[in-house]
């Protein structure tokens, strides 16, 4: 599949995606992920790995549309957990 990331042209085919992406190991995900494999890998890790460029030259959003139309599962963000309530030690009633 032929795509364009950071205004760049690629070939892009899921098996080889695969076969490149074997023997990296997954950092830990903390925005957009996708799933290869039985690993889930953060899209910008994929996107330097299978481009060579530097992460900042490109957008997620760009790699998951490709990533995507390749045929991969991507997950979005995870939605940041709400703070626990702060319970007081003292007592709330002075009598």
């Amino acid at each position: 599949m032929r795509c364009v990331i950071a205004r760049f042209p690629f070939d892009l085919f899921k098996d080889e995606v695969e076969e490149v992406m074997k023997g990296i190991k997954p950092e830990t995900v903390t925005g957009e992920s996708v799933l290869i494999g039985r690993r889930h890998y953060p899209v910008k890790q994929v996107g330097e790995v299978i481009t060579r460029q530097d992460r900042r030259d490109f957008s997620a959003r760009e790699v998951t549309r490709a990533l995507t139309g390749l045929g991969f599962t991507c997950k979005a963000a995870p939605a940041p957990a709400a703070p626990e309530p702060v319970q007081a030690d003292w007592p709330t009633s002075l009598v």
